[in-house]
């Protein structure tokens, strides 16, 4: 094996942790971790260590958490550490370009989509919203635009139909994991091909917001299925019924049409709660009253009849 490289890692939440323990384990130095401050979390809004944190400190390995890399000190730092390589997995802060410059090799970054789609910060959910029946990871060399530099490596998969962000998200995790550590192999025996990224087919993830998530009952019973799935597990879905708050975990398309009012609700069973969309009709299988647990459809209906009445 060529002499491992000395590595400085750059990420925060659970989607990082996966290509963090390909590095520990693939006999590279791992000479440093970068994630973002502790934030406030829980009822009781104590700082919390990021994932990656949490497993940098059982690796041992020191860890660092700038707000940003506008002071000179912490740039000095990082030059300092002589990496040959910084990895970069959702990490949250722009990289300046003294930064990106720092190590031998430059920064490679995991992007969870096929690019140049889904460029930007919610690659995942948006998949899935625009009803993308593939996506992927890219390993991609960074430089100063967000998600622009060339490509290293591609690995796509398929979305399965009823898919949600979160089971994706899991799926792709080691996926760019096991990417990276193929790239790493290719760079270090010279056969990296990076490949130009065409702007033209280009698209944007914008960032989620939590308003995007309650439910508008004119839109297709197929795209608000997807939006249910892509909202999985955070911000999920909601609409209102009886000036209360659902939020809606899971549902399905059913093949019929109705002319009630979009949001009515046309028939309850076992299987769900049928409401009429402004094209179809979709089934509620899974939701969550306000105040209250994740229940089945089922379980609602135990206590509750919304038959006839329409949500929104």
């Amino acid at each position: 094996m060529p002499k491992p490289l000395k590595i400085i890692f750059a990420g925060t939440p659970e989607f990082s942790v996966s290509p963090l323990q390909a590095l520990l384990a693939s006999g590279h130095e791992v000479i440093a971790v970068y994630t973002q401050p502790d934030r406030p979390a829980g009822r009781g809004r104590e700082l919390k260590p990021s994932p990656v944190k949490q497993v940098a400190l059982d690796a041992g390995i020191s860890v660092h958490q700038p707000v940003n890399f506008k002071n000179d000190e912490d740039l000095e730092l990082l030059e300092s550490l002589q990496a040959d390589l910084m990895v970069v997995v959702a990490y949250g802060l722009i990289l300046p370009q003294r930064v990106l410059d720092a190590p031998r090799y430059g920064c490679f970054n995991i992007h969870a989509s096929v690019l140049p789609r889904w460029r930007g910060a919610a690659p995942i959910q948006r998949a899935i919203q625009a009803g993308d029946v593939e996506t992927g990871v890219t390993i991609m060399q960074m430089e100063a635009g967000l998600d622009t530099g060339p490509m290293l490596l591609v690995e796509k998969i398929s979305i399965g139909e009823n898919e949600t962000a979160g089971e994706l998200h899991d799926r792709l995790a080691p996926l760019g994991a096991s990417a990276l550590i193929q790239t790493i192999e290719l760079l270090l025996a010279g056969k990296l091909q990076p490949e130009s990224q065409n702007d033209e087919l280009a698209v944007y993830a914008h960032k989620l917001d939590k308003k995007e998530a309650e439910i508008d009952w004119q839109q297709s019973a197929q795209q608000i299925n997807r939006d249910i799935r892509a909202f999985n597990p955070w911000p999920v879905s909601y609409t209102k019924l009886d000036n209360k708050t659902f939020r809606i975990w899971e549902s399905s398309v059913l093949d019929t049409q109705n002319v009630a009012v979009p949001g009515t609700v046309i028939a309850t069973s076992a299987d769900g709660i049928d409401v009429v969309t402004g094209d179809g009709c979709l089934r509620i299988k899974q939701l969550q009253p306000q105040g209250k647990r994740v229940m089945s459809a089922r379980d609602f209906l135990n206590a509750n009849n919304p038959e006839g009445k329409q949500f929104g």
